[in-house]
């Protein structure tokens, strides 16, 4: 597929497959489709155990990301201290965090009107 044309079901579902391989936290989608005035679509955000968990988290996503579709983020905030990086795929936009600062920041509660979506890694998965 050619740069930047990737729908967004199969740039959400590689960035899925990028924090899933390095078993990224808690990982949810928020749909933002039916809330007015929103800079994009969709959220994805998951949490990381430590800055080089953040880290190998948001280079993962990266990687399977540039490697399926040849797209990288438009733009990405955060890495130099790893609490919270913001990674802007214009119509998606990943937030990885540690745990501490995504309870602080409550992300899923600013967007209550999103429609939230719970997604289970493969872990999960295959402990059930």
């Amino acid at each position: 597929m050619q740069k930047g044309k990737a729908s967004a079901d199969e740039l959400i579902t590689l960035i899925l497959q990028g924090i899933d391989e390095v078993k990224g936290n808690d990982v949810s989608l928020l749909d933002l489709r039916e809330i007015e005035n929103t800079v994009c679509d969709y959220f994805i955000i998951c949490s990381g155990t430590s800055n080089t968990h953040v880290n190998a988290i948001t280079g993962s996503i990266q990687k399977t990301v540039s490697k399926a579709i040849k797209d990288k983020p438009w733009h990405v905030e955060g890495e130099d201290n790893a609490e919270w990086v913001l990674m802007d795929y214009v119509n998606v936009v990943v937030h990885v965090f540690q745990k501490h600062i995504r309870e602080f920041y409550d992300i899923e509660g600013l967007w209550g009107d999103a429609k939230f979506t719970e997604i289970e890694s493969s872990i999960n998965q295959a402990l059930k």
